[in-house]
């Protein structure tokens, strides 16, 4: 198999929530099924769904009873420690939930903070001086 990802799909609990949230953080939707999906290009070839929980139990055919998100992080990587903050605010703003205010990270020379989106999915917006993201995409670690 090829080392590439072309979706990540998420369970939500609130689909209009959803909408509301990335769309008011500027995203356009890629395709958005009323009461079922809605997907974002978030990357070349890549795209970030939000599937309704009981449509994405139902799609599984019964391999899971229930469908929330934990144990993920969701990263957006920005130039500057003012950029996390205001993407911070405009997350807030836009209906998200501060876990942990923008400061400097325990691990990894960061500068970061955590976001909740209204159905508990987690941002870290962060600001890695050591990190950079290439032109064609790729990030250069280090």
């Amino acid at each position: 198999m090829d080392q590439r990802l072309h979706f990540v799909t998420l369970a939500t609990r609130d689909l209009d929530a959803t909408r509301s949230f990335y769309g008011a953080l500027g995203w356009v939707s890629t395709l958005d099924v009323p009461g079922e999906i809605v997907f974002f290009q978030v990357a070349p070839g890549t795209l970030l769904g939000f599937f309704d929980a009981d449509k994405f139990v139902e799609d599984l055919a019964g391999a899971v009873t229930h469908a929330e998100v934990s144990g993920v992080t969701l990263a957006h990587d920005v130039e500057s420690r003012d950029d996390v903050v205001a993407a911070v605010a405009q997350m807030v703003a836009a209906g998200g939930t501060v876990l942990k205010e923008p400061q400097d990270g325990a691990f990894g020379g960061i500068f970061h903070a955590h976001v909740a989106d209204p159905n508990g999915v987690v941002w870290e917006v962060a600001h890695n001086p050591g990190w950079r993201i290439e032109d064609d995409g790729r990030v250069v670690l280090g």
